[in-house]
């Protein structure tokens, strides 16, 4: 399990970043390395969507 934090705290965190340089810059990092709505970015949204979730369901763990 704690395999599976580590990773979904590194995606948690891209996720994050992304966002901010989204909002900040207009620059998607993600699609600027593997291509605009490409099957990659798409997957790796993907990821961090379920990434984010998990840490939902978990949060208590991290208080």
């Amino acid at each position: 399990m704690k395999i599976l934090n580590f990773i979904v705290i590194v995606l948690l965190i891209i996720g994050g970043l992304n966002w901010f340089l989204i909002g900040v810059f207009g620059v998607d990092v993600l699609s600027y390395f593997w291509g605009s709505d490409t099957i990659t970015t798409r997957l790796i949204y993907i990821f961090i969507g379920l990434s984010a979730f998990y840490a939902l369901l978990n949060f208590k763990k991290y208080l």
